[in-house]
């Protein structure tokens, strides 16, 4: 039932996510193409959505229903439930994704069909006081947790010889360990060695991003820089949050396997799902402050009454490969806002970007496949 209801919760989140991104996303974008701020209310654009949205919640419905009927028959065991509750949002994922396509190519047709930025006068907006607002934390306290992680590798080292010889690697949902390894010292530091490559990762994410460059829309500036800002200030502080979740994880882990039975069973059950649980409410947390400014959640378009209806921000649609990949030469920043959701995405022609997201990651799975 515990491992039904996780699942459950996190099909529901995925599928209503999906479909309420083409509503928080930046007016200025569609699927992932760039149109002009005075055509954000076009028939065409709102049917796009709207079509999306039903397609979507049509796929969702489907996999929520039939993963809630198939799993109350009392048929099931643990090994199918987590495989189709495991499928399931990849389902709703690739159905969404296979739509966006579809509305990409729809939206590009519209554009060059409308030739809507034919007469625009594009210009870049720089505001030179936009920095002095950023309210992102500095990326120093993403360094902080580091220091539980290092106590434990100092603590598993002294208890090593007296750990026995066969490691818990695995944990069924029952809180009982179900998969072991010989003793060695990589599979005693294990869990703390990923921590510390996490930790780096999240102080790398938040030092580039906070560099990032702050894009502001020349049609509507007020609305877009408050936008980019609330984008900066609560996706550092989600990432923190992440950080320090992921820390305490790691260290009840680490704790239990150096302590044998220092931890009841059912506290190692309930502990990841309140972890995930936590993550999910942030993220839904962090769509409705960033995604109900400058974008359709808003309600009602604001205007910037130093802007010209002629005027708009530079079309850098050559820029972005299907609407979701970025690659910009030109461009310094090492992370740029999202046009498909919620969040920053690689700035892939910056080979920084790789190092930051790739490089922990790599490591990760080394040390994974060595255990």
């Amino acid at each position: 039932m515990m491992e039904f209801t996780i699942l459950f919760i996190t099909i529901l989140f995925i599928s209503l996510f999906q479909i309420g991104i083409p509503f928080f996303v930046k007016r200025t974008v569609v699927f992932g193409v760039t149109i002009p701020y005075e055509q954000a209310q076009h028939p065409k654009v709102m049917q796009y959505k709207k079509v999306y949205a039903i397609l979507t919640a049509l796929v969702a419905i489907a996999a929520i229903v039939g993963f809630f009927t198939w799993g109350q028959t009392g048929r099931v065991s643990e090994t199918q439930l987590v495989l189709i509750g495991s499928i399931a949002p990849f389902i709703i994922l690739i159905a969404g994704l296979s739509f966006y396509f579809y509305f990409h190519y729809k939206m590009t047709h519209l554009k060059q069909e409308k030739n809507w930025f034919g007469e625009v006068k594009q210009i870049r907006v720089a505001d030179l006081t936009a920095r002095s607002k950023d309210e992102m934390l500095p990326s120093y306290v993403h360094l902080i947790p580091a220091v539980i992680a290092v106590m434990l590798i100092i603590l598993s080292g002294n208890l090593f010889d007296q750990l026995p010889n066969q490691i818990p690697i695995h944990w069924g949902p029952d809180g009982m360990p179900d998969a072991f390894t010989n003793k060695d010292w990589l599979s005693v530091l294990n869990l703390p060695i990923m921590l510390i490559m996490l930790q780096v990762m999240f102080f790398s994410i938040n030092l580039f991003t906070k560099r990032s460059g702050i894009k502001i829309n020349a049609s509507n500036i007020q609305s877009s820089k408050l936008r980019q800002l609330r984008l900066r200030k609560y996706t550092s502080w989600f990432l923190f949050v992440t950080n320090v979740l992921m820390t305490l994880l790691f260290a009840f882990l680490q704790l239990n396997l150096l302590y044998e039975d220092l931890f009841s069973n059912g506290l190692l059950v309930l502990l990841p799902i309140g972890f995930m649980l936590i993550i999910l409410a942030g993220a839904l947390i962090l769509a409705v402050k960033v995604g109900r400014v400058d974008s359709d959640f808003e309600g009602t378009l604001v205007l910037d009454h130093s802007s010209h209806n002629k005027t708009e921000s530079v079309d850098d649609d050559q820029y972005w490969k299907g609407g979701l990949f970025y690659f910009n030469r030109n461009d310094p920043s090492v992370f740029v806002e999202k046009r498909f959701g919620i969040g920053w995405t690689l700035n892939f022609a910056n080979p920084i970007g790789y190092f930051v997201i790739f490089l922990p990651l790599v490591i990760i799975l080394v040390f994974s496949f060595l255990i």
